[in-house]
């Protein structure tokens, strides 16, 4: 594999001191018999049950604590900056914790922007998503055993588009806010950043877990932010009424087209992987 190099004045090219990894086989069977790639979907599974739990949990807690008919008061509870926090904490602990293991995933949108830009398998791209959504599924599910007296009666956590809004303004604010997080994963875990920076591997869940909180603080009054279709489907399947399901196609092609435009935008334009491709092939094909 062969390194990058940089023009240097006065002394021609100079080595780089990085590498970019070796594009991901689209189908790699042998994933299949090894432990490690269970253990990273299991890590997923898992850690995106913890994420919708908390998450969904804080927004039901908070409209409980809101509600005058139940003794609430209108600025009580934690407001929308502390669900956003909520979410943008969580992402940065399970990141960080999962990221040694499975990638620290979390959300089918990051796992399909990777997946465009060959940084994992079509099958554990497949299998990560399945597994986060039946995690979220399960999170949801815990929130509701823990509080059904007050799941369905405030929503159940399930992102719909708020009143007021079209369908093509709640579909842009999900582009938009997934590729704002998907561009941070890109730039945070880049590995030119990392060989030069001893300290960007360890603090790449922060900057992650903060895109999702700013992006929570944009889009909540919107669809309620979607951003991770996991997170979507796991509370419309568990609340399962009509109006989150009437939106739910809004919070899959919104976050996938998101994350795709968010992987050209870091591979092809400012890494320019692409030209780089196109320019080693030209080479050989002139040798």
């Amino acid at each position: 594999m062969a390194k990058d190099v940089e023009a240097v004045s006065g002394e021609g090219f100079q080595t780089r001191d990085y590498q970019d990894p070796p594009p991901a086989p689209l189908f790699d069977p042998a994933e299949l018999t090894k432990w490690s790639f269970y253990r990273a979907v299991i890590a997923e599974f898992v850690a995106t049950l913890l994420f919708l739990y908390i998450t969904v949990l804080t927004v039901i807690g908070y409209k409980i604590q809101t509600d005058s008919t139940a003794g609430g008061v209108d600025c009580g509870g934690v407001g929308i900056l502390g669900i956003a926090w909520a979410f943008g904490g969580m992402i940065f602990i399970l990141v960080y914790c999962t990221a040694g293991i499975s990638g620290g995933h979390i959300n089918p949108a990051v796992t399909f922007g990777l997946l465009l830009a060959r940084k994992v398998s079509l099958v554990r791209a497949i299998l990560y998503m399945v597994a986060q959504c039946l995690g979220a599924i399960c999170g949801v599910g815990f929130v509701k055993a823990f509080q059904s007296s007050y799941y369905v009666r405030y929503g159940g956590g399930a992102n719909s588009l708020a009143d007021g809004y079209s369908t093509g303004t709640g579909l842009a604010a999900e582009i938009i806010g997934t590729f704002v997080l998907v561009y941070t994963v890109f730039s945070a875990t880049d590995p030119k950043r990392s060989a030069r920076d001893s300290h960007v591997p360890v603090l790449a869940p922060l900057p992650i877990g903060f895109a999702v909180f700013m992006v929570h603080l944009a889009t909540i009054p919107i669809t309620g932010t979607g951003i991770n279709p996991a997170r979507s489907f796991g509370a419309a399947v568990i609340f399962n009424e009509s109006k989150p399901w009437d939106d739910h196609w809004i919070f899959w092609v919104g976050p996938f087209v998101g994350a795709a435009i968010a992987a050209f935008y870091h591979q092809f334009v400012l890494r320019a992987s692409g030209s780089k491709s196109l320019g080693s092939f030209r080479s050989a094909a002139n040798v």
